[in-house]
């Protein structure tokens, strides 16, 4: 029975947690199961411009690697040897493969919000249909002129941790456009709208993912998470300003349901 019992906790132990316990370790919480999904981060971020080139370099061959050799055939000492970075460096930034491709997942999203930046205040438009078209052909673009994005996509589904960790960074840039859709859809209760940006987030990511399957036509799959997104905020809009309306004919009412008597 204790074997039986070993054997299923060895299956459902997290291999993001076991290949860096000792880094790990550190950050769990009281009370916290040893293998619990948790956030991914590097050791250290470094703080001077040698160690920046070192960390840079390890991620930009990570990128590569990741690319040509796919997550599962993905070593961190392949990753210092392309990076001519001795391996007990690239031990000092990260735990594991796990932690690296979480920090890449970070970048992506990084730039993704810093896109969104210049895209913020076009919302509410009479054009924002068309600057959404904009947008969202530009992120198609990315996912094709960069396929490692792709790669980082697919290799944060692997562990309950790497998920976690790109859950995290799904709801920073979900909050971003939260706050861009505050003026689309004025009267729709915070929560629900911070709800909407999350599926919108989960589903441009996936839908960007599919696009670029093998066999799949790009383009036409670009074409429909247009559809799909357009219709969505269209509804949004046209609830939150039915919303808006009801409130204003309510008020109307309440005003005349009080006028002073012999008015």
């Amino acid at each position: 029975m204790e074997s039986m019992t070993s054997s299923r906790a060895s299956r459902r132990a997290d291999p993001a947690l076991v290949a860096g316990a000792e880094a790990i370790s550190d950050v769990s919480l009281p009370g916290q199961a040893p293998d619990a999904p948790q956030e991914l981060l590097p050791r250290k971020r470094p703080t001077q411009e040698r160690s920046r080139r070192k960390f840079d370099a390890l991620l930009a061959a990570s990128r590569d690697l990741l690319t040509e050799v796919g997550f599962e055939s993905f070593t961190c000492e392949e990753v210092a040897s392309r990076a001519d970075v001795p391996i007990g460096t690239l031990y000092q930034f990260f735990a594991n493969k796990y932690v690296i491709v979480c920090e890449l997942n970070r970048q992506d999203f990084a730039s993704v919000r810093d896109e969104l930046e210049q895209f913020d205040g076009v919302i509410p438009s009479l054009d924002w249909l068309r600057f959404l078209d904009s947008f969202v052909d530009h992120l198609a673009t990315l996912w094709t002129s960069d396929p490692s994005r792709r790669e980082v996509w697919l290799a944060m589904q692997s562990t309950p941790s790497t998920r976690a960790t790109g859950k995290i960074s799904e709801k920073q840039l979900a909050g971003k456009i939260a706050t861009m859709l505050a003026p689309l859809t004025p009267r729709t209760p915070l929560h629900r709208r911070t709800l909407m940006a999350e599926v919108l987030v989960h589903v441009v990511y996936s839908m960007l993912n599919f696009s670029v399957q093998d066999g799949q036509s790009h383009s036409d799959a670009v074409a429909e998470l247009k559809r799909l997104m357009a219709a969505y905020l269209t509804v949004a809009e046209k609830e939150s300003r039915a919303s808006r309306s009801r409130s204003v004919d309510e008020a109307g009412g309440h005003a005349a349901g009080t006028s002073p008597a012999g008015s």
